[in-house]
């Protein structure tokens, strides 16, 4: 049997869904719901289902990302989008992740049950070349979203855990896409952000260069110091100086 998994913020959507539709007759199973990309998440890493029906239009989650976060981490597992959300290049950014269909709300028995035989279909035959590529634009897409992140995050205690829970994914995850499509692991692209950042701050003559180095998310002006000269060739004091 195929095991899935529904996500929706709206109850009587989901349990629509799991009573309404026949799922043995396409040899499925609900095995687990979820009201949010989080918990969702958090299921289907427990779960790890053949199929998923979601919607990534859900209050405080950003749908895309959850969307390329799952089909990252599990490229096998086949997604239906159910949404209320009618903009069209969503829906295209949505597809080119890698979802089987992206059908709108209400949507139709038939639609339901033609999007479960494409799904049972494509996970009865071999993945195509075709399907490695969709998972291929998802983990590019994941890494984008990662390091935007953690830009706009690079002056707090920021943790690997932490930028993997904003993209959906488990922290081993994310580090094999960071070092697979940055080449280069968590923290030597946490450190190029911050010490971009302090460069930039160094043309401030009125700030000191210790603070700088907290301001930036060093609380050690050692380790900034250490830091600093490893990825700029030079000392941050010489730096500001060459300005």
């Amino acid at each position: 049997m195929y095991r899935v998994v529904l996500i929706d913020d709206e109850p009587l959507i989901v349990e629509g869904l799991r009573r309404v539709v026949r799922w043995e007759d396409f040899g499925c199973e609900v095995a687990a719901t979820a009201e949010d990309a989080v918990r969702g998440a958090e299921t289907i890493r427990a779960v790890r289902p053949h199929i998923l029906f979601t919607d990534i239009r859900m209050p405080g989650d950003d749908g895309l990302t959850m969307l390329a976060g799952l089909r990252s981490e599990f490229p096998d597992m086949q997604v239906t989008v159910l949404t209320g959300y009618r903009d069209f290049s969503y829906a295209q950014e949505a597809i080119r992740l890698g979802v089987t269909r992206f059908l709108l709300k209400p949507s139709k028995m038939d639609e339901i049950r033609e999007a479960l035989t494409a799904m049972t279909e494509r996970l009865g035959r071999e993945q195509t070349e075709g399907e490695k590529s969709e998972h291929e634009r998802a983990g590019s897409f994941l890494v984008r979203q990662a390091m935007a992140y953690m830009e706009e995050h690079r002056a707090e205690k920021l943790t690997l855990q932490e930028v993997a829970d904003a993209c959906y994914v488990s922290q081993w995850h994310l580090s094999k896409l960071l070092n697979r499509y940055a080449e280069k692991n968590f923290y030597d692209i946490l450190n190029t952000l911050r010490i971009e950042m302090a460069k930039d701050l160094l043309k401030d003559p009125s700030l000191r260069i210790g603070d700088i180095g907290e301001m930036v998310g060093y609380a050690d002006t050692a380790h900034f110091a250490r830091v600093f000269k490893k990825l700029v060739g030079m000392s941050a004091n010489e730096y500001r100086n060459s300005l």
